[in-house]
C-alpha cells in the first residue's frame, strides 16, 4: 500500500513539475495595444485566422469522399469578403513599428504597387473560388482552391516574414 501511494504521490510530482515547467517556458503574453497602429496589427491578425480557417475549412471538404457544397461556398464566400478587405488589413504604422508581434515585411509599405497587385490577385482568385463553388464542379473547385492557394504563396514569399516563435 506505501509503495502503490509512492508511486502516485511521484507521479503527481512529475506532473506539476511538467506542468510548471511548460508553463515558465511560456513568454509573457504581448500586452493589449494602445497604439491605432498596434490595434490595427491584431485586427489583422484575427482577419488573416479567419481567412486561413475559411480556407482550411473548404480543403477540408474537398479531401472527403461526399464534400458538403454548401459549406464550400459559404465558405468560399468569407474568403472572397475577406480578400476584398484585405488592403485595408495594412495601414501606415501597422509594422514592426507597432510594438506588436507581426511577420508582415516592410515591402508591404515600401512597393504598396506589388502588394496592391498580389492582393488583387487574392482578390481575382478568391472571385473565381466563389463562383466555382457556386457552380459545384468539384474537379473544376480543387483546381480552383490550389490557384487560391498559389495567390496566397504569392504573398507569403514576398510581403511575409519568418515565424518568429
Amino acid at each position: 500500500m506505501a509503495l502503490k501511494t509512492t508511486a502516485i504521490a511521484l507521479a503527481c510530482a512529475a506532473a506539476i513539475l511538467a506542468g510548471g515547467a511548460a508553463l515558465a517556458a511560456d513568454p509573457a503574453p504581448t500586452p493589449a495595444p494602445t497604439t491605432p497602429g498596434g490595434k490595427a496589427v491584431v485586427a489583422r491578425q484575427a482577419h488573416y485566422r479567419e481567412l486561413n480557417a475559411a480556407f482550411r475549412a473548404i480543403n477540408d471538404e474537398l479531401k472527403k469522399d461526399m464534400p458538403d457544397k454548401a459549406a464550400i461556398a459559404a465558405n468560399a464566400g468569407k474568403m472572397k469578403a475577406l480578400a476584398a478587405d484585405l488592403p485595408g488589413w495594412f495601414p501606415k504604422g501597422s509594422g514592426p513599428e507597432a510594438g506588436q508581434p507581426t511577420r508582415a515585411k516592410a515591402e508591404i509599405w515600401t512597393d504598396a504597387e506589388g502588394f496592391a497587385t498580389v492582393a488583387s490577385g487574392l482578390q481575382a482568385e478568391t472571385a473565381k473560388l466563389e463562383q466555382v463553388a457556386l457552380a459545384g464542379d468539384m474537379d473544376a473547385l480543387k483546381a480552383q482552391a490550389r490557384a487560391t492557394g498559389a495567390a496566397c504563396g504569392a504573398c507569403h514569399s514576398k510581403y511575409r516574414g519568418p515565424e518568429t516563435h
